[in-house]
């Protein structure tokens, strides 16, 4: 991080701020949109906000078994790694 960037823990992510990462689409043609958009939010979002994005993620309809270009869902892609059992928690709490 340059020495002039502040780091910014903890700061409140607005409700739009999450849902933006409904926008994203993927470019390989292969890759479900479902999953694609759960990756870049994993990617880019702190656990309790990826919470409620997969709040509107389910709110808008989107397959929480969607596949990448391998076959995996999300669950499976994200299995090995070591903050994996939260995650896999809020999808399992999603899908009720």
């Amino acid at each position: 991080m340059r020495k002039d960037k502040k780091q910014v823990i903890g700061d409140e992510i607005s409700d739009d701020y999450v849902k933006s990462f409904l926008l994203y689409e993927p470019a390989d043609g292969v890759t479900s949109p479902s999953m694609h958009k759960m990756i870049k939010a994993y990617r880019g979002l702190r656990i309790d906000d990826f919470e409620r994005f997969i709040g509107f993620f389910v709110e808008a309809g989107l397959d929480l078994d969607g596949k990448d270009e391998h076959g995996k869902t999300f669950v499976e892609v994200i299995g090995d790694q070591r903050m994996a059992p939260d995650y896999i928690e809020i999808i399992n709490k999603a899908r009720g």
